[in-house]
């Protein structure tokens, strides 16, 4: 690994975008989720959005009620810089056509929400054939696609960094595959806040989801408008607005990721049973806390730069006796 990604992959610093807006806060371990705001040096011609932990409280309690396009309408008015998060699933597609049907409903003046997809290079043929269809049906809606770095294609990755790596090491497969480029899209594009189609009935770690959260590791806003909608709410918008599907949908896949860690669902099995089936996980690193290749990377770069600073004393000591 060259020393420049280390370097990248181990800075873990939260983005300028979003800082603790009272910094008192940082030693109460109920404040990490709540406040902070945006917007910094660099930033300073964004809006201001800070939330204390009492008005997050009462925002999400205000939003757990409404529908899912009137909290989409609520987040186009309050976030800058908003985007949506998507890997295509059928939540997220729901969330794509009513972003659409808002755009209809302002006119000229509807602020644009664009998608951000994070190309692993091993998606299914048909998850590529949905982005096409997508495209077509929705052609006003700008697609930014981010791929591992360096890599083009599944071949490329592969001669970097060894032939299944999801396999061998997946931690460090979520990281170059999905994590480092997510960090990388919200770096680049500026994101503030994004779209997920993140929803309690999906079980895991998404049981008990709020409407709105921050992220500050990643120094961004999540919204997840979908959050109180089951597989069944999403499934019949999509029949009833002909919304373009993942096929693979027709063939009993209910959450679609990597072909290589994705499987039917069986009959009674919870909705993202067929992701990492027989592993030891439910998410792919984008919607944890650091991952552990992060951590080690963090660890492993603080220890170097005390091996660094311990040897510039030391030097410089020794050029204190010497004179």
């Amino acid at each position: 690994m060259d020393s420049a990604l280390q370097t990248q992959l181990s800075s873990q610093c939260p983005s300028p975008r979003l800082s603790p807006s009272d910094n008192k806060m940082n030693d109460d371990a109920s404040s990490v989720d709540s406040g902070f705001a945006s917007g910094a040096s660099s930033q300073s011609s964004l809006p201001q959005v800070s939330f204390t932990p009492a008005h997050l409280k009462h925002l999400n309690s205000q939003l757990e009620n409404m529908s899912p396009i009137d909290i989409l309408r609520f987040a186009k008015i309050l976030f800058p810089n908003l985007y949506q998060s998507t890997a295509f699933g059928l939540t997220g597609l729901v969330t794509l056509d009513m972003l659409s049907k808002l755009a209809a409903e302002e006119g000229p003046s509807s602020k644009p929400v664009d998608l951000i997809f994070l190309d692993t290079l091993y998606h299914f043929e048909e998850t590529y054939q949905l982005i096409d269809a997508v495209k077509a049906r929705y052609p006003n809606t700008k697609l930014h696609i981010f791929k591992p770095d360096g890599c083009a294609t599944a071949s490329d990755f592969e001669a970097r960094y060894g032939a299944e790596l999801y396999h061998t090491a997946s931690d460090l497969y979520d990281w170059y595959a999905k994590v480092e480029p997510q960090q990388r899209a919200y770096q680049e594009l500026d994101v503030a806040a994004v779209l997920t189609g993140r929803r309690r009935s999906q079980g895991g770690q998404r049981g008990d989801i709020p409407v709105i959260e921050i992220d500050d590791e990643r120094g961004i806003v999540k919204i997840n408008p979908m959050v109180n909608w089951s597989f069944g709410q999403v499934q019949a918008y999509v029949r009833e607005h002909d919304v373009p599907y993942n096929k693979l949908l027709d063939r009993g896949y209910k959450s679609v990721g990597d072909w290589h860690s994705t499987q039917p669902v069986g009959e009674g099995e919870d909705e993202r049973a067929g992701r990492w089936k027989g592993q030891d996980k439910t998410e792919c690193g984008i919607h944890n806390k650091k991952s552990r290749y992060a951590q080690f990377l963090a660890e492993r770069e603080a220890k170097e730069q005390g091996g660094l600073l311990s040897a510039a004393l030391e030097k410089a000591v020794e050029g204190v006796k010497l004179s």
